[in-house]
């Protein structure tokens, strides 16, 4: 991007500022600096990082979004007839491209029914269509725009129970100790019943990704989702495996994923190589394993099965993980509900360990996988 270029930006957001000054939003000139900045971190070509941008810096009370979002729809995503009819002619957009984007309200109810959402532009709109198309049978575009939907996905990490209470209205216990504090201050009146239950924690999780030749098709979508679970939840460790195990997870803390995911590919040095499944629980099991790293977590394991090592092995190295773990979920990519998981040897040797199995195969069976593992525990 040249300077001419970085300027026209700058002055369009400024612009923008002084349109919402306009319709009467309280933006200072120190706003519109904070909303400048935010957008030069992001991409300033995206249409919902810049809403988002604005939407933190510029709006302070619940009761402006209304006016913001009218603002930016009229500013930004409907360009007046001249500067139409030029992107008409300089380009014109393939049947079917429009996409739309629904922009959250911050509170349930204030925004109209009737207004429409905001639409992007350039976006396939045959996504829905694709999300039970195998990753297998996917074009390279297709590719590019699911692993964008996957980026998406929300993950919320199992949760397990602590010792510690804390007031809950529906807990089960009494707590005694803050209703006598109460009762001293209420003289002879009786003090309301007071409970408490127990606090929750997010449960850790693993995952252990196979990114064998084998899984060649899969590996890098699930390594995207590996990466929108680590953006999620802080307690998340992310390993790869093919004839080695490769730890990743400080690799997937930057905040642009195409970064993320070169730097992963360059410290992975057996992508798409064989595959010893055995050994590389072992090594995690002596290496991290066993140091409390899967002690109490959910492990995820995203494999066909197909082992060149050996079964003996892989037998060892599965029962000491199930005794340090409290869940092991296998994801199988060629797994199905109906036939269950693929006969292979591997498969039948850490069958008996495994609490659940997903295919993740597919956008939809990760979206249903990411709606079900807050239920694992």
């Amino acid at each position: 991007m040249g300077p001419d270029a970085g300027s026209s930006i700058v002055d369009r957001l400024v612009d923008f500022g002084a349109a919402l000054r306009q319709a009467g939003l309280p933006v200072g000139t120190d706003d519109v600096l904070a909303f400048c900045a935010a957008v030069a971190e992001l991409s300033p070509s995206d249409s919902e990082d810049v809403y988002w941008c604005g939407r933190t810096t510029l709006v302070n009370r619940r009761d402006h979004i209304p006016v913001y979002d009218e603002v930016f729809r009229n500013f930004f995503l409907r360009p007046s007839v001249s500067a139409e009819r030029k992107k008409t002619k300089e380009r014109k957009a393939p049947q079917g491209s429009t996409g739309t984007i629904n922009v959250p309200d911050a509170e349930p109810g204030e925004r109209e029914a009737e207004e429409p959402p905001l639409v992007l532009g350039l976006q396939a709109s045959s996504l829905e269509i694709e999300r039970r198309k195998r990753f297998s049978a996917c074009s390279d575009e297709e590719l590019a725009a699911v692993r964008r939907m996957i980026a998406k996905i929300r993950v919320d990490p199992p949760k397990r129970r602590t010792r510690r209470y804390s007031p809950d209205p529906s807990g089960a216990q009494l707590d005694m100790r803050r209703m006598a504090r109460r009762a001293m201050h209420l003289n002879d009146n009786a003090p309301d019943l007071l409970r408490m239950g127990r606090k929750q924690k997010a449960r850790p999780l693993v995952l252990l990704l196979d990114i064998s030749g084998s899984m060649a098709d899969h590996s890098r979508n699930l390594l995207q989702f590996a990466y929108s679970m680590r953006r999620a939840a802080q307690k998340v460790e992310v390993f790869c495996f093919g004839t080695s195990l490769t730890r990743i997870t400080p690799l997937l803390d930057r905040r642009n994923p195409d970064a993320a995911m070169r730097l992963a590919s360059e410290r992975v040095l057996d992508w798409d190589g064989g595959t010893r499944i055995g050994d590389s629980i072992e090594t995690f099991v002596k290496e991290w394993g066993r140091r409390g790293l899967s002690r109490g977590a959910t492990v995820i394991i995203c494999s066909d099965g197909l082992d060149r090592g050996s079964p003996a092995t892989l037998s060892e190295a599965i029962e000491k993980l199930e005794r340090l773990s409290h869940r092991i979920v296998w994801m199988n990519p060629m797994y199905s509900e109906d036939t269950g998981a693929p006969p292979t040897l591997a498969m039948s040797v850490v069958g008996p360990h495994i609490d659940e199995f997903a295919s993740g195969n597919n956008l939809e069976s990760l979206e249903a996988f990411a709606a079900m593992l807050p239920k694992i525990g």
